[in-house]
């Protein structure tokens, strides 16, 4: 046989060695005999090689013909290279120096085919045992080679190949197991290695990740302890590592997949490579699923990426709210340092997010954190303007039904009958009380209002739920920020500024602190006394008997006595609905500061016991806790309505009311 190597790297001396060091190496080289298990013939074969190396190299003449020689085939055309010729009985000797030399993948390969039949020596010979050796101590060599030059699926292939060979032969039970070892160790390397392989490399990046998930399972999750010899302080600088590898889709993939087993640091990486690839393709959608997947795991100290998340969909109030609920003291002095007002602090946290956290750290992103090229893109607004369109059809079906449904799923309103029996039973009133029973708060406002972390209802939390909020009104709220500026996209849509209106009987503390003032309401017609008593009422009593019955309720939600009796005001089952409402608020510490300020008041409809009269009106609220703080918030929104007032021994009330078509 032939090995591809000369009589310098056999013996272990260099070109210009003198003959009194080759002969000084041999004697070194014939003193360290390997001890690994090889049959006295292999190692005496291995004496006489190094001999007849060390002979030629220190005769002069024979060593000056050899040098020749080694020239002219370097020089020569081809890919030829030096190689000694090895008689048979000497094989395993060869390769045995041959891995010595540092050769050890092409000593594994010639065992490798030494083994196979037709070559395959006897079964039980001192061959067979001292090739089996060889094969398993290169193999073993061979992937240390390649693992130090990085090459660890190269190295993790030979093992796997030494592996198979050593079983096949059904021998060296100790040298397989510390093969084994040695490849499962190989294990984080080999995914770095088919990981940061290029894109078009789709056959080995496929099983890098399947090597990723088959890592991650052992260790029992992102968060698991399961495998002992890859240990947390071990594990996680390894992730960082490999992660700028993965795009940013095999990033949502796997994170996704991870979190239905329950694993909420990929349930927190599953939303910022959502809201990477939101950003950078311009799909809000995919920051809304970021959103809602954050939100849905219940994590606590996610409000100000929660609010950031909020800001890139233009919901200005509930991203403000939730970064002053989360933001730590330090964060909320750097807020106030960026600029005027509570938005300038929220823009410059969520560019500052965007940069820092969110889109580094994946192979094929590289943006800049651009909110204001965000906002400009039209897709952005066409999801905005979509949004403000579900917020106004949820603003219509508050009054038919607390769960967020389709309007157009409800049966007709009925048409309103001449007479009205005075009383408030269902069966002689059924379309509003059926209207009121649905309506478990029954306010002039969204049902929505109010939400906040982390006390969300169950529904609000649950994935594929979508808060109408205002986006119209927060994009138009969009102003200057630190040293550049925001686009305005477009003016107020269906939001109006709203006006102020004085409750005398609400303490200053409870008024929200966000209003502004404004020009007051336009008075109305000279007020009569309530309760209203007229058999014929004018359009401005009923508007002054509403305007009380809003006015009382508001001063009920901020915990203040309203100013009327309210039974001269409204029916029992619509007072009731408020006493509720009222009574779930002081169970949790919490009060409304409310805004309903009637536009327009017109009566579509008038009998002797019953009118309805189309109301447009204004409407904002705050929500706040125990302390004092804003705990959620629903912007100036423009409301229309049917409302209906019922005449009940002598006297006018509300009796429900409805959205307007």
């Amino acid at each position: 046989m032939e090995l591809p190597i000369d009589h310098f790297r056999l013996l272990g001396v260099s070109p210009t060695t003198d003959g009194q060091t080759v002969l000084h190496t041999l004697q070194q080289r014939l003193d360290r005999v390997p001890d690994q298990g090889f049959t006295l013939d292999t190692l005496q074969a291995r004496a006489d090689l190094l001999r007849a190396s060390a002979e030629l190299l220190a005769d002069e003449q024979r060593r000056h013909l050899y040098e020749m020689e080694l020239t002219a085939i370097a020089g020569g055309e081809g890919a030829s290279i030096a190689a000694l010729e090895i008689p048979p009985s000497k094989e395993v000797a060869g390769l045995l120096l041959l891995m010595e030399a540092g050769q050890a993948i092409e000593a594994f390969e010639q065992a490798h085919r030494g083994l196979q039949p037709p070559q395959a020596p006897a079964l039980g010979s001192s061959r067979e045992a001292d090739l089996t050796l060889l094969a398993g101590l290169a193999c073993q060599a061979a992937a240390r080679d390649f693992a130090a030059e990085r090459r660890y699926e190269a190295a993790a292939r030979t093992l796997q190949q030494g592996l198979q060979l050593l079983q096949r032969m059904g021998q060296m039970p100790e040298q397989r197991r510390k093969l084994e070892q040695e490849r499962d160790n190989l294990l984080p390397y080999r995914v770095l290695d088919l990981l940061s392989r290029d894109l078009s490399a789709t056959q080995e990046r496929a099983e890098g990740l399947a090597l990723l998930e088959q890592l991650v399972q052992k260790r029992g999750g992102l968060e698991g302890e399961a495998d002992p010899s890859f240990p947390t302080a071990e594990f996680q600088p390894f992730f960082k590592q490999i992660r700028p590898f993965l795009t940013v889709q095999e990033q949502v993939d796997l994170f996704s997949r991870w979190a239905q087993s329950g694993s909420s640091t990929a349930d927190f990486l599953a939303s910022h490579a959502l809201t990477a690839a939101g950003f950078v393709q311009r799909k809000p959608e995919r920051v809304r699923a970021a959103h809602d997947r954050l939100l849905a795991s219940g994590q606590a100290g996610m409000e100000p990426f929660l609010a950031c998340q909020q800001l890139l969909l233009g919901d200005i109030e509930a991203a403000e709210s939730l970064f002053a609920q989360g933001a730590s003291d330090e964060l909320r002095q750097w807020a106030r340092e960026q600029g005027d007002g509570p938005l300038a602090g929220v823009c410059a946290y969520c560019r500052d997010w965007l940069s820092r956290e969110v889109l580094p750290g994946f192979r094929d992103i590289e943006a800049e954190a651009d909110l204001e090229a965000w906002f400009a893109d039209r897709d952005v607004q066409a999801y905005v303007e979509q949004q403000d369109r579900i917020r106004a059809r949820a603003v219509a079906a508050v009054s038919r039904s607390s769960t967020p449904g389709t309007l157009d799923a409800l049966p007709p309103w009925p048409p309103l009958p001449d007479e009205l029996p005075p009383n408030d039973t269902a069966a002689d009133f059924p379309a509003e009380q059926d209207e009121e029973s649905e309506d478990d708060t029954l306010w002039d406002g969204p049902f929505w209002a109010g939400w906040s972390l982390p006390a969300l209802p169950a529904w609000a939390a649950a994935p594929g739920w979508k808060a109408p909020v205002g986006i119209a009104a927060a994009m138009a709220a969009v102003a200057a920020i630190a040293a550049g500026s925001w686009l305005a996209l477009r003016p107020r849509a269906v939001v109006q500024p709203i006006p102020v209106q004085p409750m005398a009987e609400q303490p200053a503390a409870q008024q929200p602190a966000t209003q502004q003032p404004a020009a007051p309401a336009a008075k109305p017609a000279a007020k009569p006394d309530l309760p209203l008593t007229a058999s014929t009422p004018t359009e401005a009593q009923l508007r002054t008997l509403l305007e009380a019955w809003l006015a009382s309720k508001a001063a009920v939600l901020a915990g203040s006595p309203p100013a009327h009796n309210l039974a001269e005001l409204a029916r029992p089952g619509v007072v009731a609905k408020l006493e509720s409402q009222q009574s779930a608020n002081a169970s949790r510490s919490e009060t409304e500061s409310v805004n309903a300020i009637v536009q327009s008041f017109s009566i579509t409809e008038q009998g002797p016991s019953r009118v309805a009269a189309d109301v447009a009106l204004t409407y904002s609220d705050e929500r706040r806790n125990a302390s004092g703080q804003v705990i959620g918030r629903t912007p100036n929104s423009e409301l229309r309505n049917i409302y209906v007032f019922a005449r009940d021994d002598d006297t006018w009330r509300l009796a429900s009311f409805r959205p307007s078509r």
